[in-house]
Order: C-alpha cells, then sequence, then structure tokens
C-alpha cells in the first residue's frame, strides 16, 4: 500500500471513517492472520488476535500516530496482543502460587516477626544433611531446574528430587506451624 494511500485512509480513519477501516479490514485481515498464527500455531487463537487488534485499532483510533504507517501499526499490534494474550493464558507454575501464598502470609506478619523467621529458616537449612542442602539450595536459591542440577552433579534427576522432598519434609517438621 502506498504511503499516499495509508495516510489518507489514517486520516479518514482518525475521523470516524468506517469505509476506511472496513477496507483496512479486507486488505490487511488474511496477512495479519498468518503472521499471528505463526506466533501462536493456532489458526482460531490467531483470529482472535487480529480480531481484538481491530477492534481496539477502531477504539484508538483518535491516538493512531500518522507517521507511522497503517501497515507496521497493525503488525506492531498484533505482536503485542499476542504478548498479552500469552500473558493471560500462561499457567501459573506451582513455585510461582507458593510464592503469591507466601506473600499474602508476610504481609500480615510484623516486620521483626519477619525476620525472626527468616533467621530460623536459614538456620534450619544450615542444618540439613550436606547433599541434601547443597541440591535444596541449587534449586531454590540458584534457581537451577531438576535436570541441570542432575548433570552437574553427575546424579539420577529421581536423587535430586528425592533429596529436595527430604529437605522439604524436614524443614515442615522442624518449623512445623511457623511457615
Amino acid at each position: 500500500m502506498h504511503k499516499k494511500r495509508s495516510s489518507f485512509l489514517a486520516h479518514r480513519l482518525i475521523s470516524g471513517d468506517s469505509k476506511a477501516y472496513h477496507f483496512l479490514m479486507e486488505f490487511y485481515y488474511q496477512s495479519l492472520c498468518a503472521y499471528a498464527q505463526s506466533l501462536c500455531n493456532d489458526h482460531d487463537f490467531a483470529e482472535d488476535i487480529v480480531q481484538n487488534v481491530f477492534v481496539k485499532m477502531w477504539d484508538k483510533r483518535k491516538k493512531i500516530n500518522l507517521d507511522l504507517s497503517i501497515k507496521s501499526y497493525l503488525y506492531k499490534s498484533v505482536y503485542n496482543e499476542f504478548i498479552d494474550q500469552y500473558r493471560k493464558n500462561k499457567p501459573v507454575i506451582y513455585l510461582e502460587k507458593k510464592y503469591f501464598e507466601a506473600i499474602d502470609l508476610v504481609v500480615d506478619i510484623e516486620p521483626e516477626e519477619l525476620e525472626g523467621l527468616i533467621k530460623l529458616m536459614n538456620a534450619k537449612i544450615e542444618n540439613l544433611p550436606s547433599k541434601c542442602r547443597e541440591i535444596f539450595l541449587m534449586n531454590k536459591k540458584e534457581g537451577l531446574t531438576h535436570t541441570e542440577i542432575s548433570e552437574y552433579l553427575n546424579i539420577s534427576i529421581k536423587t535430586v528430587e528425592g533429596h529436595i522432598t527430604r529437605a522439604f519434609k524436614i524443614l515442615t517438621e522442624k518449623l512445623g506451624t511457623k511457615m
């Protein structure tokens, strides 16, 4: 699409001309869907993304930057919508759930009490059996996955999982309701 035509359509769109909007939908819809599908590998989801982009474009038409091409605006909008939808639909992993639960608990704890709990937790972690402590800290403090730990220490993934489970069991028993 030529720059003059794009600029003309942008002006018409900003002024609320629905014909310009429909022309842009007809002209770009299929290529935007193909682009969205390349991002998400799901035809229906790709169409949802593109439809959301067109709805948002119409709603925010008065804020369209005339210095940008409509094509660039639409492709960038599809990418941003894909990222937004991905973030919304990404399942929260177990540790993230535990983190949010812990944050909820911490909000109700006084700073002095929290400091004491942290010291107690660190002391109990230091008292774990050495291999158990090493693996637990590699996973929880350094953020290594079970696979990374097993490769680094040259042990099986099951052994890594066993040590982490054992660490949690010991900590739960020693800290009881303080956790």
